[in-house]
């Protein structure tokens, strides 16, 4: 076989880029080797429709974290999602936990609001104020149907 010169040039630049999506995939999903740059919390919402693993956690609009499970308590029958949360981030330990939407169209994220409390959540801690999600199908029916209170 001749060895071309354009071809090998060629052929190694397709495998850097093929390198360099794979790094890029790797940082926008969130993977990586350690995971002790992290701490874990727990939240129990009444309805976590519209999240599931994988889910970012955001505080004032900045991904602080993702939700690295989410398992229905047979005792209180309400999901329980783990939050996974970058170390750096010390949240005051009366922070509230609720479940918003980017728009009509667009997907959910469990939103941080941050309380006034000295204290700061320790690795699994629970976040005791929650505020599950709204259905917006629920929300149209009583639009449509006029079934609001009066």
């Amino acid at each position: 076989m001749s060895e071309n010169p354009t071809e090998v040039a060629v052929g190694a630049g397709v495998i850097a880029l093929a390198l360099g999506f794979l790094v890029y995939a790797g940082q926008v999903s969130g993977f990586s080797g350690g995971g002790s740059d992290r701490y874990a919390l727990t939240a129990s919402f009444r309805s976590a429709e519209g999240i599931s693993a994988g889910t970012d956690v955001r505080l004032a609009g900045v991904k602080v974290g993702s939700v690295t499970s989410l398992d229905l308590n047979p005792e209180t029958f309400r999901a329980e999602a783990s939050l996974s949360l970058y170390s750096d981030i010390l949240l005051p330990d009366d922070t509230a936990a609720l479940i918003s939407s980017e728009g009509l169209l667009g997907g959910n994220f469990v939103e941080l609001v941050p309380g006034g409390s000295m204290f700061n959540f320790e690795d699994g801690q629970v976040i005791a104020d929650t505020q599950g999600s709204v259905s917006l199908v629920n929300l149209m029916l009583k639009f449509v149907t006029g079934s609001g209170e009066e």
